[in-house]
């Protein structure tokens, strides 16, 4: 079926709102590592993104509103990625290969800094504090129901009773790997991928 040139135009329109977004975000998230928070204004966003300042307003009415945008966006990919859990072994190595990753271009995944800024603003903003405990009861919630699958139905058979548990300590040790990113981002990697082997194993057991 031709789409009508009204429905068309829509589509664009849409397509090209979605790309704007994208490069105001990722324009923010180096403002807020270089500058931090408080430091990068609107005005800097706006020129980091080569854009001018009323065409970002036409996105995001308030820095705070990027801010909870980009929580957004990485509960969309921490979420996805939950759905593509391997085994133990295979997830140590992903893990460890993908430590640091941010500084060779991975900008889909959080940066350290980023994190660091992040949860330090939760502290002082109510409103960003509230979006990050949503995103970490949604992604704690889905990592549990991901570990007390059954393995026929893709998941560890890990106990109902200790899944949610599990899933706690596998963000804790993400947000573990985020600070030491931040202050050993040259760290091991095989001695990483050891570590996090030894610790997973027990986390992914069914018992």
């Amino acid at each position: 079926m031709i789409s009508a040139p009204d429905e068309q135009a829509t589509g664009k329109g849409s397509a090209r709102a979605t790309a704007q977004r994208k490069r105001i975000l990722c324009a923010a998230r180096k403002c807020f590592v270089d500058r931090g928070f408080h430091a990068a204004s609107m005005a800097t966003i706006a020129q980091t993104a080569e854009m001018s300042p009323g065409l970002i307003y036409r996105y995001f009415r308030s820095k705070n509103e990027i801010i909870l945008a980009i929580i957004d966006e990485q509960l969309e990919v921490a979420r996805a990625r939950i759905g593509e859990l391997s085994d133990a072994g295979e997830l140590a190595a992903l893990i460890a290969a993908s430590f640091d990753s941010t500084s060779r271009g991975d900008e889909e995944r959080l940066s350290a800094p980023l994190f660091l800024e992040m949860s330090a603003e939760a502290t002082r903003d109510p409103q960003i504090a509230s979006a990050l405990r949503s995103f970490d009861a949604t992604i704690r919630g889905e990592l549990a129901r991901a570990l007390a699958r059954s393995r026929e139905e893709g998941g560890y058979g890990v106990p109902n009773a200790r899944a949610m548990g599990r899933a706690l300590m596998f963000m804790c040790i993400f947000e573990g790997l985020k600070v030491r990113e931040a202050r050993e981002p040259h760290l091991d990697r095989k001695l990483l991928e050891s570590a996090l082997n030894d610790v997973l194993v027990n986390l992914f057991r069914p018992q």
